[in-house]
């Protein structure tokens, strides 16, 4: 059997009766009705609600520590925490944070610390004099006790263990000069969890290669040689030794794009070796053709190389455009267009950005003669 019960129903579109039964709306009320009516269609649509809660991803840290790891003072290490020194945002091997710079600058750093430790952050910066000057901002500008924003930790670059998502069985480590820095706690991790590796580490000379006496520690796991001494080296000799056949081996690279190169062609027909690496600079233009950049404010245009980037193209007009990874991850040189056919090249961008004209300058080229992008 089925109960139910009858209530009285009020219509709450209709004003109620004046307190004293003069009216039958209240005037007071039937006035602050109409005013609503007409006031909050029209302020909706430019005031969104919004959540001042909401995480933009940016943390302000406190610089605790500052380190020259280098002979020759060229490369300093940061270490960051929380203003309260409170628990910071987890991260693994390969990560990297985006310094965002007093000057407007966004830089990005690989974590070069001990991922168990949930309270800093480390990094490492070279300085580079004839670079975009961040690493000279970094240098001269930032010392124990200022306060600095970042993004992230993000990861381009992850570790994955032999057993735990890897068919290998062996890793090799290669790092060359401040290369070692997404290395370093790769290292650790492995040695941690006993497994089976070797690493080299180069440069051009001992006096330039950072965390010399923190790598002391592996013993003989880790060979380093400088170029000054040994000279170049070659690939078998970054690979190491690997065996006929099956190796299953994974290889773990950091370092100048031409050394990568050599690696990527050297183990290009060795299809039980994987290949893992990360660029510092961008990567090489292989296919490109020539073509002009205009920029649609001004009308000025450019012409881009085959062997170079639009960003670079665009930096020669106007040396302040933003920019920060160089490989089309980030996004901070992000711009839209105008005119002309985009050959995107990044993988950030979704299809709606794209269709809608956003492009990434520092990988994307063009497939038309021309392109016109808004700056």
């Amino acid at each position: 059997m089925t109960h139910g019960s009858a209530r009285p129903i009020s219509d709450l579109s209709t004003e109620p009766p004046h307190l004293y039964g003069r009216f039958r709306r209240d005037p007071l009320m039937r006035l602050l009705t109409g005013v609503g009516k007409v006031w909050f269609p029209f302020w909706r649509p430019i005031s969104p609600l919004r959540d001042p809660a909401a995480n933009d991803g940016v943390m302000t840290l406190d610089i605790v520590d500052r380190e020259v790891v280098a002979v020759d003072e060229n490369v300093i290490a940061l270490t960051f925490a929380a203003p309260d020194r409170s628990i910071l945002p987890e991260w693994h091997p390969g990560a990297h944070l985006d310094l965002l710079l007093p000057s407007g600058r966004m830089r990005e750093y690989s974590l070069c610390g001990d991922p168990g430790d949930r309270r800093t952050y480390r990094i490492a910066v070279r300085r580079i004099p004839d670079g975009g000057g961040g690493s000279i901002e970094v240098h001269d500008g930032l010392r124990v006790g200022d306060s600095i924003q970042v993004k992230g930790p993000r990861n381009a670059f992850p570790l994955v263990l032999p057993g735990y998502g890897s068919p290998a069985r062996t890793l090799r480590f290669v790092a060359a000069g401040i290369g070692i820095t997404p290395i370093l706690p790769m290292i650790a991790m492995a040695d941690r969890y006993g497994l089976d590796w070797s690493m080299i580490y180069s440069g051009r000379s001992a006096d330039s290669i950072p965390f010399i006496d923190e790598l002391s520690r592996y013993g003989d796991k880790v060979t380093v040689r400088t170029d000054d001494v040994d000279g170049l080296p070659g690939m078998d000799e970054l690979v190491g030794p690997v065996p006929a056949g099956d190796a299953g081996l994974s290889v773990y690279c950091c370092g100048p794009v031409p050394m990568l190169e050599r690696l990527r062609t050297h183990l290009a027909d060795r299809s039980d070796i994987e290949l893992h690496f990360e660029r510092f600079s961008p990567p090489p233009i292989l296919d490109g053709t020539e073509f002009t950049v205009r920029i649609g404010s001004t009308g000025r245009t450019e012409t881009v190389a085959a062997d170079e980037s639009v960003l670079t193209a665009l930096r020669r007009v106007d040396p302040a455009v933003p920019y920060s990874c160089q490989q089309g991850f980030c996004g901070t040189c992000r711009l839209k267009t105008s005119a002309g056919e985009v050959d995107h090249r990044d993988t950030l961008l979704t299809g709606p950005e794209r269709e809608d004209g956003w492009f990434l300058p520092c990988v994307s080229r063009c497939r038309s003669d021309s392109l016109t992008v808004e700056m």
